[in-house]
């Protein structure tokens, strides 16, 4: 009996002893809370490319400047051999016209304060033709680029109509619905001045359409064209 005791009283203590597999609650992790706030322990999400566009614009420091001394014939490509090593792009060229649509200046903007600085020394050397005077960023934007896909016509008699104009351009490619009209005078003249500018799909076909249209007649006039950019 004494051996059948004991055997009874071991099994009872294995089975007190037996180890569990649930923590107290205490030791539990706590349940997630709902939270407008995001978990500082959670990954941060990575910036777009508009945002690190934007932050790569800051750090380039961009430095924007006025180029007088132009004529109607200078290109964005003989600014670009003028102030060579200085890193600019067509892009980063914009004509600025007057109310004729006469050009009167080139707006730069230049990649560095640095390139800024190489420019005016350039510019120093033709002092007597040119002159760069550095801008803000609000005169830069306030510049509409042409790129070279508009061209204007000058010389319409002020009874051409719309369809006089499509027959003038008769042969080119263009956006009809983009042809738009203005009259102004000039200071100390009576005469209206007529200019009407027309888009067309890219710059090769604007330039197309100035050479072959230069100088042809409409309505008995002759008409000068050219492209603006």
């Amino acid at each position: 009996m004494n051996i059948l005791r004991n055997a009874i009283k071991l099994h009872v203590s294995v089975r007190t002893v037996k180890p569990t597999h649930v923590l107290p609650s205490f030791l539990r992790e706590p349940p997630k809370r709902f939270s407008t706030e995001p978990d500082q322990q959670q990954q941060q999400p990575l910036p777009d490319a508009s945002v690190n566009q934007f932050l790569d614009s800051a750090s380039k420091g961009f430095v924007y400047g006025k180029l007088f001394g132009i004529t109607k014939y200078t290109m964005k490509s003989d600014i670009i051999s003028l102030l060579e090593g200085c890193n600019l792009t067509p892009d980063d060229i914009k004509v600025s016209y007057s109310r004729s649509l006469f050009p009167v200046a080139m707006m730069l903007r230049f990649p560095s304060p640095s390139a800024f600085s190489n420019a005016a020394r350039t510019i120093r050397r033709f002092d007597r033709l040119y002159r760069l005077d550095r801008v803000d960023t609000s005169d830069w934007d306030i510049v509409m680029p042409y790129n070279g896909k508009t061209v204007v016509l000058q010389g319409l008699p002020r009874s051409a109509a719309l369809e006089d104009v499509e027959r003038f351009l008769s042969g080119c490619e263009y956006d009809s619905s983009s042809i738009q009209t203005v009259t102004f005078t000039r200071p100390g003249f009576t005469n209206l001045v007529r200019l009407t500018t027309v888009q067309f799909p890219c710059h090769i076909q604007a330039m197309n359409a100035c050479i072959s249209k230069n100088r042809k007649i409409c309505l008995n006039n002759q008409i000068s064209v050219r492209v603006l950019y």
